[in-house]
């Protein structure tokens, strides 16, 4: 009787994502950068973190310790992408937690990054122009005395409960990649981190003449200076505060007033629908610009320059801004008429009008009612007849009791009113170049970024909940999954542009709909498209047989737009390992 032994062995989304590491230099260069300890053995730290990450891409899971099953369950395919045989103990939690030390290493870690980007962006010819900067904050349940980086601070997830650390981003525009991964401490305020992270994009994409984007904490002086010194350009927001409220109103009076026009702002394309049909244009908004003259020292050297201000309104901006103004006076009338109820069982009455005072400033408080509301207090004397009762004699008791009165301040109001909807920006980009609607276009582009921290913080990477404890090992753990972002925004960047340049489209890539065609797929979506291909292995007493399952036209077809060759599955069949006891 001939024996017959026969393995199988999931392969899915597996040699895409390494050989689209390998095509990025995530191996090579990391085994550059990195010397490991002279006894390290195995997969190199390069490979082994492209194998990693090969995991946290096709599972949507960090955790270490389901790391070691899920290789042994692929070692013969593992073996063949990866260059080097896989060993049984190549993927122990041990061995990852090192990768993570190494990660944490912050010197080894600007020069990956350094090489990184500029390797990506010479290869695929990315052209960098323009940078975005953001941070975002995780909380997690660890203890803030246990180390320097996990702390208490403004929480952006709306848990001052937690301890938390920040990841600044410096992100390549339009396509979300990023440049530079700052892990910072939780109680880091976001104004100091801008400065830092452009230093470490200036050495990827050089320095002069580049558009750097942010929130309105990136227009603080010393940010803006800074770029104007270098010769780079900035676009912000102006926050409201200080002087800028009263340089908004003054740059609207020539609006109210009729004598300044307004230039209209329309969405990128907008004027083309389906099948090419010409459609009415989306308006973002109006706006005008105006100049004006800055000073700032640095590096004890006083610079003088000369300011793009936008003044933009944007109506849909408007209408939300004023319901929830509505809204929030409606409330804070509601809590303030709430203190003084009527008398009844049960039901509080204050004889001290301090402490009603000091509740209602709350109230208005945390409202942001303040100027819009004006309470007054009035104050009730209640008189009562008690009896005479055996020895004590009859006597009238008085009972002092204060009430609210709430009146809108209409005049606050309708001034508030007006303002809703009007922002201010600044930039120093030339307007032959950025001219106002580009720029207003330009900065709206924010959600790229914001995509990236969902991404980082939900699904696929999933940094929360965070499984590990140490300060290093928290701290590598976030490049690491910086590294996996860098892989979806280029793996979803370039098949975007592939299809863009040829007119096409995918099909097949949604489940309930497999009809529907999409120029703009996500790379989660194209890598579900490869579950369920296999490597199965037959062996027999004179030979060895090995099939993998065929590729559809649609994984063709995205391998093929990614650049990326067919063989990469094929050739696994033809890949002898050695089989399994």
């Amino acid at each position: 009787m001939t024996e017959v032994h026969i393995y199988t062995e999931p392969v899915d989304d597996v040699p895409l994502l390494i050989r689209q590491q390998q095509r990025m230099g995530i191996p090579q260069i990391l085994d550059a950068v990195i010397k490991p300890h002279g006894n390290w053995q195995g997969l190199s730290i390069g490979w082994l973190t492209t194998g990693w990450l090969a995991y946290i891409l096709s599972e949507a899971d960090h955790r270490m310790c389901e790391v070691e099953p899920w290789a042994a369950d692929r070692q013969e395919t593992l073996s063949a992408l990866l260059s080097q045989p896989v060993g049984e103990k190549d993927f122990t939690d041990d061995r990852l937690a090192a990768v993570l030390r190494y990660l944490s290493d912050d010197e080894a870690w600007e020069e990956i990054e350094t090489r990184l980007g500029s390797h990506q962006i010479r290869v695929y010819d990315l052209r960098p122009k323009c940078v975005r900067l953001d941070s975002t904050a995780v909380a997690v349940y660890h203890d803030p005395e246990r180390g320097t980086l996990f702390r208490h601070g403004h929480s952006k997830d709306h848990r001052p409960d937690l301890a938390q650390f920040k990841v600044m981003l410096g992100a390549l525009d339009p396509m979300g990649m990023p440049l530079a991964t700052l892990v910072l401490p939780g109680h880091k305020d976001d104004d100091g981190l801008y400065v830092p992270t452009i230093k470490r994009v200036h050495p990827i994409i050089g320095q002069g003449g580049r558009l750097y984007i942010g929130d309105s904490k990136m227009a603080a002086l010393s940010t803006r200076s800074f770029l104007q010194h270098g010769g780079d350009y900035y676009l912000v927001p102006l926050p409201m505060t200080g002087e800028v409220p009263a340089l908004l109103e003054s740059l609207l009076e020539p609006v109210w007033k009729k004598q300044q026009s307004l230039e209209p702002i329309y969405a990128l394309g907008s004027d083309v629908g389906k099948g090419g049909q010409s459609k009415e244009k989306k308006r973002l908004g109006l706006g005008y610009e105006a100049n004006r003259d800055q000073e700032a020292e640095i590096e004890g050297q006083l610079i003088e320059w000369e300011e793009r201000v936008l003044v933009v309104y944007s109506p849909a901006h408007a209408k939300r801004s004023r319901r929830a103004l509505a809204q929030r006076i409606e409330r804070a009338e509601r809590a303030l008429q709430a203190l003084t109820p009527p008398p009844a069982r049960g039901r509080r009455q204050w004889d001290n009008v301090r402490e009603l005072q000091t509740e209602a400033a709350a109230i208005l408080k945390r409202y942001r009612a303040e100027e819009f509301l004006e309470v007054s207090y009035i104050r009730q004397v209640q008189q009562r007849a008690i009896r005479k009762y055996r020895d004590r004699p009859a006597r009238t008791e008085e009972k002092v009791r204060y009430t609210i009165q709430v009146k809108r301040n209409q005049a606050a109001i309708r001034k508030a009113r007006r303002l809703l909807g009007w922002r201010l920006y600044a930039t120093t980009a030339p307007p032959d170049q950025t001219p106002l609607p580009q720029a207003i276009r330009a900065y709206r582009g924010a959600p790229r970024i914001e995509r990236d921290f969902r991404r980082l913080k939900g699904h696929p990477l999933g940094i929360r909940p965070l499984y590990v404890k140490r300060d290093d090992h928290a701290i590598g753990l976030a490049r690491l999954l910086s590294l996996a972002l860098r892989v979806l925004t280029l793996v979803e960047y370039v098949v975007r542009e592939q299809l863009q340049e040829t007119g096409e489209t995918l099909k097949g890539l949604y489940a309930g709909n497999p009809q529907h065609q999409t120029a703009r797929p996500t790379t989660e979506r194209m890598l579900k498209t490869f579950r369920g291909i296999t490597l199965t292995t037959v062996q027999l007493p004179e030979r060895t047989i090995c099939h993998i399952t065929p590729l559809s036209d649609l994984q063709k077809r995205i391998l093929t737009l990614l650049g990326l060759s067919h063989s990469i599955y094929e050739s696994l069949a033809a890949h002898q390992a050695p089989i399994p006891p």
